[in-house]
């Protein structure tokens, strides 16, 4: 899967739920935003009953996401998020640098790297595989 048209990426988002047997749910929508750009919105909800609530903006004429937020809630609670704000004054994030999550305890200072994360490919099935393993 690659970030290279917007028909390919829309085939990955609205097939989500045939291809995650652990997504119950989605309101993922992509939204057209010019020629070579979009932005995706919306929820997946979990078997575990974990929630991840999404924003990407897409460039499909570099092939890369642009921004993105994925936050992870658990009955109403954050529980994780993951972004790409630079922290190089931390050392223990230099492996996947810039990308990041932050989790339990101290969910706003405690910073882990973030394998599989990147401005090049499509982040969604590793954070799904990442809350698919987090206990309830």
């Amino acid at each position: 899967m690659s970030l290279s048209s917007f028909s390919e990426y829309e085939r990955f988002i609205y097939g989500l739920l045939d291809t995650h047997p652990e997504v119950v749910s989605s309101s993922l929508r992509l939204f057209s935003t010019s020629a070579l750009t979009a932005i995706v919105e919306g929820q997946l909800t979990l078997r575990n009953g974990l929630e991840i609530r999404v924003m990407e903006v897409l460039d499909f004429k570099e092939k890369r996401i642009r921004n993105y937020s994925y936050a992870v809630y658990r009955t109403g609670e954050k529980i994780r998020w993951y972004d790409a704000q630079p922290h190089p004054e931390n050392p223990e994030l230099a492996s996947t640098f810039p990308h990041h999550f932050h989790a339990e305890p101290g969910i706003k200072r405690n910073r882990r790297p973030a394998p599989g994360i990147s401005f090049s490919s499509p982040n969604l099935t590793v954070v799904i595989d990442d809350c698919r393993q987090l206990q309830e």
